[in-house]
């Protein structure tokens, strides 16, 4: 099978639409949710070609094919993460920037996003682990937390020049 779009996400489906499809999931690390073109194996042995026409990255629970209740859907791998919870407006600013000379990229979420090792935070730094970073964490004296953790998008650098 040869997919060239996404035609949907789980996402989008109501709870009756997703508990009356059968699954076939294909698992994908960040590095790979990134790829136009690959060639993938579901979890049922299936073989997928993957040929995005447009430059796009998956996403977990992206949809690839349906066919009547059957389903192959994109299942993201969760992705060793430092999660930062700064005490203030200040630290986040100092902690952002301070990564960031590092060219880790870096995702943020609200304070709605629960993290039970990081409970009470007004919103969170995500980047990809790296011991560099988690040294620096600690001699800062910022509060994080390193987790598995499945993220709905990939991380990814943006391109610039100094």
């Amino acid at each position: 099978m040869i997919v060239d779009t996404v035609i949907g996400n789980l996402a989008e489906l109501t709870e009756q639409e997703r508990s009356g499809l059968h699954l076939e999931r294909i698992a994908l690390s960040g590095t790979a949710l990134r790829k136009r073109v690959q060639r993938v194996v579901t979890d049922h042995g299936t073989e997928v070609g993957i040929r995005l026409a447009q430059r796009q990255e998956l996403r977990d629970g992206d949809i690839l094919h349906r066919e009547g209740a059957n389903a192959v859907v994109i299942s993201s791998l969760p992705t060793d993460v430092l999660v930062v919870a700064p005490a203030t407006i200040e630290q986040m600013g100092f902690v952002a920037h301070s990564l960031g000379n590092r060219h880790l990229p870096a995702q943020f979420l609200g304070p709605e996003t629960e993290i039970p090792e990081l409970p009470e935070h007004d919103g969170l730094l995500l980047v990809q682990y790296d011991h560099t970073a988690e040294a620096f964490l600690e001699r800062a004296g910022v509060r994080y937390a390193r987790v598995e953790r499945q993220m709905e998008a990939p991380f990814r650098h943006a391109e610039h020049t100094h």
